[in-house]
């Protein structure tokens, strides 16, 4: 994992001269658009969420999180939930909807977010009952309106596959999933792979499953160290290297309203979920994916680097 990290930290240093240069030339990066999903709840997905669109915003990308889960943790994480507010749930109805009025500023540079409550609930009913306009498709138009204002796109989605999670995975190019060790780790693991094949198949040629990571691990339990090398041997689905170590503060994180990388960032969930956007982003930049934001580079970009 060290190896890792020093590659691309050395990779990113270069990156940050690039980007400079690339203010005067052609050369800029896509929008990439990140499903994290798992059709089980307790895996700390959420917490990855925010985690990892924090991270990356605190490298220097334009980050946008998308809260696509009806429970509207990933808008409580940001501090941003309001249970009459409009986010999500105007993507999923509105023909034409205005993301200007629904995308909003959080507390961190370069990190913006479109919230979620209980209104995405009667919203996805009713997509499904409106046979007018395609259904899977609406939050990926939505995103081509404000691709050219965000490096990443985050999208925290519910433990389910509904309607929103399916225009989710249409709308994106990578998809991770948080896995908890326990009796039955891999349970709608089968399930989910399938409905990224199918969707891969028929609406999303660019989809790429990018594989599974171990959360609320300890390396001191005999059980987690097997699953994790049973996970990892069966070969069957891609698998990251880094696994979140277990913490404390995490809890607290949430109570706190913080990413755990602000709360604590010395703790090992903290810790660990840098060397997992590290990972990320090493595999992107193998595969041939530009890295080179427009954002532009900051006194604090520059004290990073040094």
């Amino acid at each position: 994992m060290n190896g890792c990290c020093f590659t691309f930290c050395h990779f990113r240093r270069e990156m940050l001269c690039y980007r400079r240069d690339g203010q005067k030339g052609t050369d800029k990066m896509e929008m990439r658009v990140l499903s994290v999903i798992n059709l089980k709840g307790g895996v700390a997905k959420t917490i990855s969420s925010v985690a990892i669109a924090h991270l990356l915003a605190e490298k220097g990308f334009r980050v946008l999180l998308v809260d696509n889960d009806k429970q509207g943790d990933a808008s409580r994480g940001y501090r941003r939930r309001d249970e009459d507010g409009a986010g999500i749930d105007k993507i999923m109805t509105a023909r034409r909807p205005d993301m200007g009025s629904l995308i909003q500023h959080t507390d961190f540079p370069g990190l913006d977010i479109i919230t979620a409550n209980m209104k995405l609930l009667k919203a996805n009913l009713e997509v499904l009952l409106d046979q007018t306009r395609q259904q899977q498709t609406r939050l990926k138009k939505a995103l081509e309106q404000v691709r050219g204002q965000y490096d990443f796109c985050v999208i925290d989605n519910a433990p389910d596959i509904n309607i929103s999670t399916i225009n989710a995975l249409v709308a994106s190019n990578d998809v991770i999933v948080p896995l908890e060790v326990d009796d039955n780790t891999t349970e709608g693991l089968a399930e989910l792979a399938e409905q990224i094949e199918f969707t891969r198949e028929d609406l999303n040629p660019e989809l790429t499953f990018r594989g599974c990571f171990i959360t609320k691990y300890d390396k001191r339990n005999e059980a987690h160290a097997q699953g994790a090398a049973q996970l990892e041997a069966a070969g069957k689905y891609p698998v990251f290297r880094t696994k979140i170590r277990t913490s404390r503060k995490v809890s607290e994180s949430t109570f706190a309203r913080l990413p755990i990388t602000v709360y604590s960032k010395r703790s090992n969930a903290a810790i660990d979920y840098a060397a997992l956007v590290e990972e990320y982003l090493k595999q992107l930049w193998l595969d041939g994916v530009s890295l080179l934001s427009v954002r532009p580079v900051t006194e604090s970009d520059t004290q990073k680097e040094g």
